[in-house]
């Protein structure tokens, strides 16, 4: 199969359906099950304001290695709902809420198949996955953290930002944007610029939201915000990241310019059986939608991480 035709293509055989949280919230998911006998597993879980049609090419890459691919929206955004009156505002005030949603789809997941079972999460996503793996919610057999969230880019630092988040948070509707436009505020730098330098990739979002407008998701809220900063700060600060021995591999891009990638290599440094990959100004935040030397150097590692921990 052509991976680069899945851009813009959801695969024949694969579905989309709707998982029903416990408390009756509808999640929208998706499935690619392998052909014959799969390898394992594979759940992918994206960022803030993503959505998995974003990722269709490196699922195709995964699915034709043998593995099951499946991956859902977070409650809030894409097509599983909103939290917010204004659709086009992320908003979430306790990021529990992500936890609890993953640890129960990941048990009712665990127990439909064979095999290992692979986290991969990108930003915000990997946060969740990190987070829920030291909360005991997850157990995969191995995971991979592509430009994980565990720490914001501010201005001001991540102690003042967050005292700033959550004031304002505080002061006002907590569901209001933060800013508007672009991914962070107070920076000229253009929106592709700090997600990808591949301008075709980049592209692909906007042809998924010409036709799916419903799933478009703009900033973020000052509750996401403060929730964000205060989530970063007491898993960095997690006792129990020291007690995690589950393989895992993270990719970090130094040159990010929305996640703190100095944060995420301090909390590698705390696991014990971590392995990290650092890209420099080559990449930006999105390693899985960089240009082909990035992105294929990414799959890459992820390829031979996998066959050496979840064989």
């Amino acid at each position: 199969m052509d991976l680069t035709s899945l851009r813009r293509a959801l695969p024949p055989d694969a579905r989309v359906s709707y998982w029903t949280a416990p408390d009756g919230w509808r999640v929208r998911r998706f499935d690619w099950p392998a052909a014959g006998t799969p390898r394992g597993r594979l759940l992918f879980q994206a960022g803030r304001a993503d959505v998995f049609e974003k990722y269709l090419e490196a699922f195709g890459h995964w699915h034709a290695r043998g593995w099951s691919v499946t991956s859902f929206d977070w409650r809030g955004q894409g097509g599983s709902g909103r939290f917010a009156a204004d659709p086009h505002v992320g908003h979430c005030e306790d990021f529990g809420v992500w936890i609890a949603d993953l640890g129960t789809f990941w048990r009712e997941w665990s127990g439909a198949g064979q095999g290992p079972r692979v986290a991969i999460g990108h930003s915000m996503g990997g946060h969740l996955i990190l987070r829920a793996m030291a909360e005991g919610a997850i157990d995969p057999d191995a995971a991979v953290l592509v430009a994980p969230m565990l720490g914001l880019r501010s201005p001001v630092g991540a102690s003042l930002g967050g005292t700033a988040a959550r004031w304002m948070a505080r002061r006002g509707d907590p569901a209001r944007a933060a800013w508007q436009g672009n991914e962070r505020p107070a920076t000229r730098t253009p929106r592709q610029m700090l997600l990808t330098r591949d301008r075709s990739r980049y592209d692909d979002e906007q042809w998924w939201y010409d036709r799916q407008p419903e799933l478009r998701l703009g900033p973020p809220s000052w509750g996401w915000l403060a929730e964000a900063f205060g989530s970063c700060a007491t898993l960095a600060a997690d006792p129990r990241l020291s007690a995690l021995t589950t393989p895992l591999l993270m990719l970090v891009a130094d040159a990010d310019g929305l996640v703190d990638a100095a944060a995420a290599r301090r909390v590698a440094a705390r696991l014990p059986n971590a392995e990290v990959r650092r890209y420099g100004p080559e990449s930006a935040h999105e390693i899985l939608r960089e240009a082909d030397p990035v992105r294929d150097d990414a799959l890459m590692r992820i390829d031979a991480f996998l066959d050496k921990h979840a064989a």
